[in-house]
């Protein structure tokens, strides 16, 4: 069988990939499938920057010209509705069979779904796509209220979004701060203050009762410590699940995402998987993290792309993140999950500071506030496993530098 390698997802993991491939000499055919309609864009924007303008637009990752010149093979609005490993083919929508040499699935995540009385109203908005974007555009045009369920990155950058439009802007959040799993205390702290500060009512350690309505049009949302905060639309953003249903089915070991190795390569052979929709260990055996990034998928799209080549290749990235909230630029690198102090470079009060969160002797992750050059350099630092000492880090960012520059 001729070569044919096939794309399952076309974010930033599905098109990284095609373009990785490409660059690694891989002469084969080459498809890419996506379900959505549009040319693969850019999804951090659409929570922020495309909701503020009606006539704006998605922002392409590559230009049409792009496909066209590296041979990529662009379905899109196609849906896979099965793979069959053993054969090596898969089925479309339409009915029709694709077969494939080695089988990249990059299907994503989406939206946990809201299970209380009236979920189902109209008005109430998730955000995984393009469209789910546009819609809850046209409906932020016309709404004065409007309540974010969650407090996690999306909810928290709607929510800015939407405040500084002018619109009354609620939060209702279950865990006891918003971003309990995202960042420190400290920066929680703040960014509560800020949302704040914007006008937005923010309720933690408060979950959802129900979604109250009047004559059928959502009118309210009543939370299980007894407010009723009122709502003219509603935005869950309570969390995502990998999309592992076509690998479920096609026999992969799935465990909270697709079980890949460090190379990308799933249980089944020829078959490999990454972003959003993956799980793997990372630095020990017993740690197996599912990371929703776009650092996370690109960098595991260059390190398929070799080794479906047959090339040597491995993830050890050091992950970083990013949240635009408002006038806050929010940027994490490394994994704080087993840190055990944080020391706080700057003044937490102000809209400049860093937080660098230790384990033991050991730098595990650095949070900054708009201070970008900062977070680079904190980047360096983790990638070169350079822990610096508390008190170089209450120096500032000139010392840090200094100091990295010595140790190497």
């Amino acid at each position: 069988m001729n070569e044919h390698i096939i794309i399952i997802g076309a974010g930033h993991a599905g098109v990284q990939a095609a373009a990785s491939l490409r660059e690694e000499g891989y002469e084969g055919r080459l498809t890419l499938i996506s379900g959505d309609p549009e040319l693969p864009y850019h999804k951090p924007p659409l929570s922020k920057a495309f909701l503020k303008a009606a006539d704006a637009q998605p922002q392409m990752l590559r230009a049409q010209a792009f496909y066209d010149t590296q041979k990529i093979e662009l379905l899109k609005g196609r849906r896979v509705t099965s793979v069959k490993p053993r054969p090596h083919t898969l089925t479309l929508d339409d009915g029709s069979q694709l077969h494939w040499s080695k089988l990249l699935l990059a299907t994503g995540a989406k939206p946990r779904r809201l299970a209380v009385p009236g979920a189902d109203l109209a008005g109430v908005f998730y955000l995984r796509d393009c469209a789910d974007a546009a819609r809850l555009r046209d409906a932020l045009a016309t709404a004065q209220k409007l309540v974010v369920i969650g407090g996690g990155f999306i909810g928290l950058e709607v929510a800015a979004t939407a405040a500084m439009a002018g619109r009354r802007v609620d939060v209702v959040e279950a865990a006891e701060r918003i971003l309990g799993r995202a960042v420190s205390p400290t920066i929680a702290r703040h960014l509560h203050a800020y949302h704040e500060s914007l006008g937005v009512g923010i309720s933690t350690g408060c979950g959802v009762a129900e979604l109250r309505s009047e004559e059928g049009k959502l009118r309210s949302v009543l939370t299980s410590d007894g407010q009723e905060l009122d709502a003219d639309l509603v935005l869950v953003g309570i969390g995502a699940l990998p999309e592992t249903e076509l690998a479920e089915k096609a026999g992969l070991v799935c465990d909270n995402g697709i079980h890949v190795d460090a190379s990308c390569r799933t249980s089944l052979e020829d078959i490999y998987a990454i972003g959003d929709c993956v799980s793997f260990r990372y630095l020990s055996p017993e740690r197996v993290l599912r990371l929703e990034s776009v650092q996370n998928a690109t960098d595991q799209a260059r390190i398929a792309a070799k080794a479906m080549l047959g090339k040597e290749a491995f993830y050890d990235a050091v992950p970083w993140f990013w949240s635009d909230q408002g006038e806050r630029k929010l940027q994490m690198a490394g994994l704080s999950l087993d840190a055990d102090r944080e020391v706080i470079a700057g003044d937490p009060h102000s809209a400049a500071f860093g937080v660098y969160l230790y384990s033991g002797e050991r730098l595990v992750a650095v949070e900054t506030v708009n201070r970008p050059g900062e977070h680079m350099m904190a980047r360096r630092m983790l990638a070169a496993g350079f822990s610096p000492p508390v008190e170089t880090v209450l120096e500032g960012p000139a010392a840090l530098k200094a100091a990295m520059a010595a140790s190497q």
